[in-house]
């Protein structure tokens, strides 16, 4: 981008994909980087409601948009539209940023490795994590080989049990997490909220940090119960900037950077 936010022949167009992807600051802070950096690039947000999420994906192969970041919405509907993707992509069965290459779609994760990223920072160990979701499911894949002990908790033992099979977890520690229950989880370094419950007053305590990766625009039922219990929450929202800095790192190492505002290109 340049001082004018112009848009050249050369430019390369990424898109940020969610049903009110223009309230999210993503964009803005990719810009901000590309900016920074003098590269010929731009982020456009594009509100795509979900009856248009598939026609938007199949165009964008043939489209000047050279990848998109897909929001929370739609992470799981835009595996099937992909012609290429990395294993954590299938086993995980979603992603949430992708390029094109020619007229193919080719798919990735990068929020998980994110968050695992700042998970180190913080030193965790112990983690529990809750849910059986394709995001559980990433963070269990991505996150093997590393030092984190997790505990896995759902409402549905029978299920826990088969995504632990699924995700060839060891050993696995697996607990029960339901209403009328009452679960003390202040003894973990972390809580990860990757489920689909509506609340979670079963919780008598949570942990030194609590985080979900869910966007402002998106119920937390984690955010709920840590306010009502003061407990320190993390968002998406809160991880903008590393977000974005990794989203920039991954189309760059794709080659799609290369070129600068300055160079001139005919």
């Amino acid at each position: 981008m340049n001082e004018a936010n112009e848009i050249s022949h050369h430019t390369k167009l990424y898109g940020f994909i969610g049903e009110e992807a223009g309230k999210s600051s993503f964009s803005a802070s990719m810009n901000r980087l590309f900016k920074a950096n003098n590269k010929d690039a731009m982020t456009i947000p594009m509100n795509i409601r979900e009856d248009d999420f598939f026609f938007t994906l199949s165009n964008m192969k043939k489209s000047h948009v050279n990848g998109a970041i897909i929001s929370n919405e739609y992470v799981s509907r835009v595996v099937e539209l992909l012609d290429g993707s990395t294993k954590s992509v299938l086993k995980s069965g979603m992603c949430d940023i992708l390029v094109r290459d020619g007229e193919k779609l080719i798919g990735d994760i990068f929020s998980i490795k994110v968050l695992i990223d700042f998970l180190k920072t913080k030193d965790v160990k112990n983690i529990a994590l809750i849910g059986t979701t394709p995001h559980a499911k990433a963070f269990s894949f991505l996150s093997n080989g590393y030092s984190f002990k997790i505990s896995y908790f759902s409402d549905d033992l029978e299920a826990l049990l088969n995504f632990t099979t699924e995700m060839k977890v060891e050993n696995a520690d697996i607990n029960r997490l339901a209403s009328q229950m009452s679960v003390d989880l202040s003894g973990f370094d972390a809580v990860l909220n990757f489920s689909d419950f509506s609340d979670l007053n079963m919780i008598a305590k949570l942990a030194g940090l609590n985080l979900d990766m869910k966007q402002k625009t998106e119920f937390s039922a984690l955010k709920n119960r840590a306010k009502e219990l003061g407990a320190e929450y993390i968002s998406y929202d809160d991880l903008l900037g590393e977000l974005s800095l990794n989203a920039y790192e991954f189309f760059k190492n794709k080659g799609h950077l290369e070129y600068d505002k300055s160079e001139m290109r005919f």
